[in-house]
């Protein structure tokens, strides 16, 4: 604190993620006895409660490598929307139309209202509040160009749900997952192979045109997205 004189808080982290809402604990250490803060990224202002919802700055640049993907006038719906980070940017970012941003948080949902606020994106950036499995398949059904699924754990339970809400001509699929690897083996290649997997039971077609190592989040462990392009949409099968 004496060296970042604009440090007012510090805290120690002292649970893994945890539970529904992936919280941590927060152990007080230094400064304001405070976990409510105002995080800056790309010129846009998010603020959170550290302590009531997930938030990580770790995907700034993936926040607006997708932002700069999306193309004017799409409908994008994001699965796993927290606080809104993804979903500001791209708004701030691109020239979309919508973008239905979901959280099963309700605290995290009051976050990203006022976030929407603070960076005057009202008219673009639709806060829900539910399960994104039942608010995809009851509202949003064939409405996305593009769809987010930012939450790795969740993610490959969800990708059914993430092509129901792709229109049937198809759109592009943004998916991240976690992955255990040892030396010799590719974590990207092998989360390519269980989504394809998936993907072709559920009689989709598609193609991968990207994906890379996000970062890595422990020993032999790594965050990994693979942008999917699906040409033709059979979801409303499901």
């Amino acid at each position: 604190m004496k060296t970042h004189k604009r440090v007012k808080t510090v805290l120690l982290q002292t649970s893994p993620v945890f539970g529904e809402f992936r919280l941590r604990d927060l152990q007080w250490i230094a400064g304001e006895n405070e976990t409510e803060t105002v995080h800056r990224e790309f010129g846009c202002l998010f603020k959170v409660d550290l302590k009531q919802v997930y938030f990580s700055p770790r995907l700034s640049h993936e926040r607006v490598r997708i932002a700069k993907m999306a193309q004017p006038n799409e409908v994008v719906v994001n699965l796993f929307a927290g606080v809104g980070c993804f979903s500001i940017i791209m708004a701030r970012f691109s020239k979309i139309d919508k973008v239905y941003s979901i959280d099963i948080n309700p605290t995290a949902v009051r976050y990203m209202r006022e976030n929407v606020e603070l960076n005057k994106v009202e008219e673009r950036v639709i806060p829900v509040v539910g399960d994104a499995k039942e608010v995809a398949e009851k509202r949003l059904k064939n409405l996305a160009d593009r769809v987010l699924m930012p939450l790795p754990e969740k993610a490959y339970e969800y990708l059914e749900q993430a092509l129901i809400a792709l229109k049937p001509s198809g759109g592009y699929i943004h998916y991240y997952a976690f992955k255990h690897a040892t030396k010799n083996e590719n974590p990207v290649e092998m989360v390519k192979a269980r989504v394809s997997e998936k993907l072709q039971k559920l009689k989709t077609e598609f193609d991968i045109p990207f994906s890379r190592i996000v970062r890595t989040t422990g020993p032999n462990w790594y965050q990994i997205v693979i942008d999917i392009q699906i040409t033709s949409n059979s979801a409303l099968s499901i």
